[in-house]
C-alpha cells in the first residue's frame, strides 16, 4: 500500500513539474519572426513610435501590467508579456523611449546613449534568438571588423598597444602571439571564460527556483558539487589574474572592459563573460541603437499595449494590504492615476524603493534589506563629438580604442576616485573611444559627410553634486566650464591617436552624471545602476536578489536583477517576465533554439542534394 502511495505522489509531482516547465503556452514561436523590412528613415514616422507623449486617453483599457522605464530590461519584460496577449503599458520619463538603447541627433550628428557594441549575435545564439523574438526579426546587426578593440597602456616611449580580435579560436591565438611568454596563463583564462559562459545559467537558475531550495543547495554544498561557477563568481578578478601571470599588461587585458569596478573588487566571472561576449564577433545595429526599442515597441503595441514618454512616475500605489495596484504619473500640475494588477519597475532598486514607494512601505525592514544589499554604482561621463568629414578623411574605423595611463587599474582607480573635485578633470586615468558612424553602413546615407565619436569615462557623482538642484541646460557657467575641462582633457588625449579629429570638429557636448539622472533616470548618474562588486555576486545574494519584491505585485527588471550592460538588462527582463508569469521562459527559448538548429540542418541538407 505504501508503495502505491509513493508512486502516486511521484506521478503527481512529475505531472505538476512537467506542467510547470512545459505545459504553459509559450510566448515565442518560429512564426513570429519574419525577414527584416526596409529601414524607416522618416523621422516623423519614427517619432510616432519612440516619442509618443503621455495623455490619459492613450492609456489602454484593462491593463495587465505597467512597466516603469523603457530601457531594454523593461521593454523585454513588456514584449514577453505582450506576446502572451497581455496588455502592457510602458511609462518613460524622458521624451524618447529606449533608455540606454536610444539614439539622439544634435546639429545633424547622431549619437548612441549607451549601446556601443554587442556580441553573441552569431547565427542561432541564444541572445540572437531572444532579440529576434521580441523584435519579430526586424533588427539587423552589422558585424564589425574582427579587430574590434585596441588597448593602449601608458604613453610616450612607455606606450604599449595590444589588439583584440574576435573568432572562436582566433581571439586566443592572437593574444598568444602578443604574449608569447604567457601561453599557459592565456589557456587557463580562456578555460575560465568557457566555464563562465556555459555555467552562468546556473546562477540565473538560483533566481527562478523556490528561494528556500536555492538557499538549501548553496548552504548544503550541493551547488558547489554540481558546478564550479558558484565558487568562481565570488572570486575576485585580481586574485585569479595574480595566480595566472605576473605580467601586469596581460592582467589588464583580463579586465580591460571596465564597468566602474576595479579588478580587486570585481567578479572573475563577470570580467570573463565580458571578453567572451565578443569571442564570436562584435556587432552594431544597422540604423543605429534606436532600432532596438523602435521594433520592440511595435510588438508591445501589436498586442494592445503602449509605450508613452514624458510620463514621469512619481508614486507606486500600495493598498492597505501592502499590494501594489498602480502608479501616478505627473502630468503638468496633476497626478494621473493608472492601475494594473502587476507593476514592473525598470528604474533600479534605489529609485524604486527610495523614491517611488510610500515612506511607510519603504521603511519596512524587508525593503531596507534589499536596499542595503547593494551600493550605488560609479557615475559616468560621455563626450559626444561631431565632425564634418567622412571616416576615411578622419582615419577612423569601427574598432574601439581603450586608453589606460598605466597597467595598475586598482591603483589608478583608487587614486582617481580619492581626488578632490578640482583635480579630477585633468587626471582621468582611463577611457574608451568609439565611433558609431563608422560602425553603421547606413550612417552616410542618413547623415552624409558627417562622422561622430563618443568618449566614455567613469567619474564620481560627488564632483557634480553641487549642481544637483539646478535645471538641465541652465546649470550655470561654472558647471559648463567644469565639464568642459573634462572634455578638453579627454578630447586632447583622443587626438594623440587620431590627429585629424581636431581640425574637423564642429560640435561637442558633454553628459555628466547629472545628465544621466535627467535623461536616463539613473540613480546618482550611474550608467550601470547598482555597483557590480564582489558583494553583489556572493551566491546567497544572487539567490535572494530576485525580481519579486517584499511588496506584493511589484517586480524589478533590468541591470539590478543579474548583471550590467545591454545583455545583462535584457536577461533581467526575461527573468522578470518568468517571475510574473510563473513560467520559466528560458525553457521555451532553448526549445526554440533547438528547432531553429534542426531547421538549419534540413536546409543545408536540401542544398547538398
Amino acid at each position: 500500500m505504501w508503495m502505491l502511495v509513493v508512486l502516486v505522489c511521484f506521478l503527481v509531482w512529475a505531472g505538476v513539474t512537467y506542467w510547470y516547465l512545459f505545459g504553459k503556452r509559450s510566448p515565442f514561436s518560429l512564426e513570429s519572426v519574419r525577414p527584416p523590412g526596409p529601414l524607416e528613415l522618416d523621422p516623423k514616422e519614427r517619432n510616432t513610435v519612440l516619442m509618443q507623449g503621455f495623455t490619459r486617453a492613450k492609456v489602454p483599457e484593462n491593463l495587465d501590467a505597467i512597466v516603469i522605464g523603457s530601457g531594454i530590461g523593461g521593454l523585454t519584460a513588456a514584449a514577453t508579456l505582450a506576446k502572451l496577449g497581455k496588455r502592457v503599458l510602458v511609462l518613460e520619463q524622458h521624451d524618447k523611449a529606449g533608455g540606454c538603447c536610444h539614439s539622439f541627433t544634435e546639429k545633424g550628428f547622431e549619437f548612441d546613449a549607451g549601446l556601443h557594441y554587442v556580441g553573441q549575435l552569431h547565427e542561432n545564439s541564444l541572445f540572437k534568438v531572444i532579440l529576434d523574438q521580441i523584435t519579430e526579426g526586424q533588427v539587423e546587426f552589422v558585424k564589425l571588423d574582427d579587430h574590434f578593440d585596441t588597448i593602449v597602456i601608458g604613453s610616450g616611449e612607455q606606450q604599449r598597444k595590444y589588439t583584440v580580435w574576435s573568432g572562436k579560436h582566433e581571439m586566443e591565438e592572437h593574444l598568444k602571439k602578443q604574449f608569447p611568454n604567457d601561453q599557459e596563463a592565456l589557456e587557463k583564462f580562456f578555460k575560465l571564460m568557457k566555464i563562465s559562459a556555459r555555467q552562468t545559467q546556473y546562477l540565473a537558475t538560483l533566481k527562478l527556483i523556490p528561494q528556500w531550495v536555492a538557499l538549501f543547495l548553496l548552504k548544503s554544498g550541493i551547488a558547489d558539487l554540481c558546478s564550479s561557477i558558484f565558487r568562481l563568481v565570488g572570486t575576485s578578478a585580481k586574485t585569479v589574474a595574480d595566480s595566472l601571470t605576473s605580467n601586469k599588461d596581460l592582467q589588464m587585458i583580463f579586465s580591460y572592459i571596465f564597468y566602474g569596478v576595479p579588478p580587486r573588487d570585481s567578479s572573475i566571472v563577470i570580467n570573463a563573460l565580458l571578453l567572451h561576449h565578443y569571442k564570436r564577433g562584435a556587432y552594431y545595429p544597422k540604423g543605429g541603437a534606436s532600432e532596438i526599442p523602435f521594433h520592440i515597441i511595435k510588438v508591445i503595441k501589436k498586442f494592445g499595449g503602449n509605450v508613452l514618454v514624458r510620463a514621469p512616475v512619481n508614486h507606486i500605489l500600495v493598498d492597505d494590504n501592502g499590494a501594489a495596484y498602480g502608479v501616478t504619473v505627473r502630468k503638468g500640475q496633476e497626478d494621473v492615476e493608472v492601475r494594473a494588477p502587476v507593476i514592473i519597475s525598470n528604474c533600479g532598486v534605489f529609485n524604486t524603493f527610495q523614491k517611488l514607494l510610500p515612506p511607510e512601505i519603504s521603511a519596512k525592514p524587508e525593503v531596507q534589506n534589499r536596499l542595503t544589499s547593494m551600493t550605488p554604482g560609479q557615475g559616468s561621463l560621455l563626450v559626444f563629438s561631431g565632425f564634418d568629414a567622412t571616416q576615411e578623411e578622419l582615419g577612423i574605423s569601427s574598432t574601439n580604442l581603450w586608453l589606460f595611463k598605466s597597467n595598475d587599474m586598482d591603483g589608478m582607480m583608487d587614486e582617481f576616485f580619492s581626488m578632490g573635485k578640482d583635480d579630477a578633470p585633468e587626471n582621468i586615468p582611463m577611457m574608451v573611444i568609439t565611433f558609431p558612424s563608422a560602425k553603421d553602413p547606413t550612417s552616410q546615407i542618413r547623415h552624409p559627410g558627417k562622422s561622430c565619436m563618443t568618449i566614455l569615462a567613469m567619474v564620481s557623482y560627488k564632483w557634480f553634486e553641487e549642481w544637483k538642484d539646478t535645471t538641465v541646460r541652465k546649470r550655470g557657467d561654472d558647471y559648463l566650464e567644469y565639464k568642459r575641462r573634462f572634455a578638453n582633457h579627454l578630447f586632447n588625449w583622443a587626438c594623440t591617436h587620431y590627429p585629424k579629429l581636431r581640425d574637423k570638429l564642429v560640435y561637442q557636448e558633454v553628459a555628466t552624471p547629472l545628465s544621466n539622472i535627467h535623461y536616463l533616470g539613473a540613480h546618482l548618474g550611474a550608467m550601470y545602476s547598482a555597483e557590480h562588486n564582489l558583494d553583489r555576486f556572493q551566491t546567497k545574494l544572487l539567490a535572494t536578489n530576485r525580481c519579486d519584491t517584499p511588496v506584493k505585485n511589484l517586480f524589478i527588471s533590468g541591470q539590478d536583477v543579474f548583471s550590467c550592460g545591454i545583455v545583462g538588462a535584457l536577461h533581467g527582463g526575461l527573468l522578470c517576465a518568468s517571475t510574473v508569469l510563473n513560467h520559466i521562459v528560458y525553457i521555451d527559448l532553448l526549445l526554440l533554439k533547438k528547432k531553429l538548429k534542426r531547421r538549419k540542418v534540413r536546409e543545408l541538407s536540401k542544398k547538398r542534394q
